[in-house]
């Protein structure tokens, strides 16, 4: 089960609107001078279970000039995350349609969508869970991606909504639907 290290309410840096922050435990990117180094420990902060969703989370996104939902960390999509990270969006869709989900990670678009990805992800569940369609259908839930991992020496302090360079917004919706990725408004 993941952790989730803390829930931030509030926050406007986490992409566009008011948004809840979700921080997930746990990332083997290790990237030089990140911000949350302090979550690359999958054993900090509490499990997600059912009812840290529907006491901790829920209640904070049901006010009207909540936008949404950012889910960061450490690493969301870690296979040790990843199926954590399915249930929280998948959740989190049905129970607010009308919201937005961002996700941070320091995979690439195109790794997610690989046959290695996919790989790691039946090892850590042993095959035991249908990855394959959970895999291809957590983007549907997801309406932005900001995705690459921190690079120190790409950082620019003015940045909208990342950290270096190298990473990207990237509209999932639009990129589904076109076959190729597209770049999110800034």
């Amino acid at each position: 089960m993941s952790k989730i290290a803390k829930v931030k309410p509030y926050t406007i840096e986490n992409g566009d609107g008011i948004r809840v922050s979700i921080f997930f435990s746990g990332c083997e990117h290790y990237c030089k001078n990140c911000f949350n180094s302090e979550l690359w420990d999958f054993n900090v902060g509490e499990e997600l279970t059912i009812d840290y969703y529907e006491n901790k989370i829920k209640p904070l996104v049901e006010k009207d000039y909540i936008n949404g939902i950012s889910c960061l960390g450490g690493e969301p999509f870690h296979p040790k995350n990843f199926l954590d990270t399915y249930r929280l969006i998948h959740q989190f869709f049905i129970d607010f349609p009308g919201k937005t989900i961002w996700i941070y990670t320091g995979y690439e678009y195109e790794y997610l969508h690989s046959p290695q990805y996919l790989l790691e992800l039946c090892e850590v569940t042993q095959n035991r869970m249908p990855v394959t369609f959970l895999l291809h259908s957590i983007f549907y839930y997801i309406h932005v991606l900001v995705d690459g991992k921190f690079i120190e020496e790409k950082k620019q302090l003015r940045l909208a909504y990342r950290g270096s360079t190298n990473q990207r917004i990237i509209d999932v919706q639009k990129s589904l639907r076109e076959n190729k990725i597209i770049l999110y408004k800034e």
